[in-house]
């Protein structure tokens, strides 16, 4: 049952009557191939997997029958490949959520969830941190060793918290986004939220509806009252949004979200100026 009537308008509509990918008695070699798919796409977060990066050793243990999905699912999450993705250059948080995300198909639901985790990599390392995931008796109630991870939170399930379908809303941006497409980057979604246990914002997924929809800077961004009148000879001044852009000093540090008034007659160069400090373009407006 979906958790939501507003399933196409949220963008979770391509999850609301699909059946669960399984690798069922009897397969085909046709069957074993949507099964892998199926966990790329879920475990790379739906990343651009090209031929060459493919783990065919594995691929071929499961269509042989030696190994299982969840093994399968396990050879992925703890191959360099995402570790690539996403391990290496991502915050601590950012890479717990993500495999929530990909393993258990939610989100974290709070704190002391993050600390785990976090105290696992610290004390034993990656790989026993992805084993807990994939070992955990969460997991084997959810998937067992024949089911493709999927979004749980998008349907009411077992253990579920009303918390758990916002906060998966910060994580998924829409059926056709990836995982490192999207503007905040790098940095955790979810941090703040958990730290101080409150709801995270559903904004509707980029193109759900034919627009692009995306996480706003801080409310804190100078109002226009801030140009001290400068409007340029127009008197039109627009509001840029960037992400990503870097900061002055070392260590270089990019911010995830900001925001700035500019008058008309300076919009190109300001542009021209942001692309300079590595910043990605995410919306512009009239202020």
């Amino acid at each position: 049952m979906a958790i939501t009537t507003a399933a196409s308008r949220l963008g979770t509509s391509a999850f609301s009557d699909a059946p669960r990918v399984e690798l069922r008695p009897n397969w085909s070699d046709e069957d074993a191939t949507t099964v892998i798919n199926a966990v790329y796409r879920q475990v790379l977060g739906n990343d651009y997997l090209m031929k060459s990066e493919r783990l065919t050793s594995a691929e071929s243990l499961l269509r042989n029958g030696k190994i299982t999905v969840r093994e399968f699912v396990r050879a992925v999450a703890k191959s360099e490949l995402y570790k690539v993705k996403f391990f290496y250059g991502n915050f601590q948080t950012r890479v717990i959520e993500l495999n929530y995300k990909h393993l258990l198909g939610r989100a974290p639901y709070d704190e002391s969830e993050v600390t785990f985790h976090l105290n696992l990599y610290e004390n034993e390392g990656f790989d026993a941190d992805i084993d807990s995931y994939i070992d955990s008796q969460e997991y084997t109630d959810a998937f067992g060793d024949s089911v493709v991870p999927h979004y749980r939170d998008f349907e009411f399930h077992t253990g579920q918290i009303s918390l758990g379908f916002s906060r998966m809303f910060r994580l998924y941006r829409g059926y056709a986004n990836s995982d490192r497409a999207q503007s905040e980057g790098t940095m955790s979604r979810l941090a703040r939220d958990l730290a101080t246990n409150t709801p995270s914002t559903v904004v509707a997924p980029s193109s759900s509806d034919g627009s692009w929809s995306h996480y706003a800077a801080s409310s804190d961004t100078p109002p226009r009252a801030c140009l001290g009148g400068s409007y340029g000879k127009s008197g039109r001044v627009y509001r840029i949004e960037v992400s990503g852009i870097r900061q002055p000093g070392y260590p270089s540090v990019r911010r995830s979200s900001n925001a700035f008034l500019v008058p008309y007659e300076q919009l190109l160069s300001k542009m021209q100026q942001l692309k300079g400090l590595g910043a990605r373009i995410i919306s512009i407006n009239p202020a």
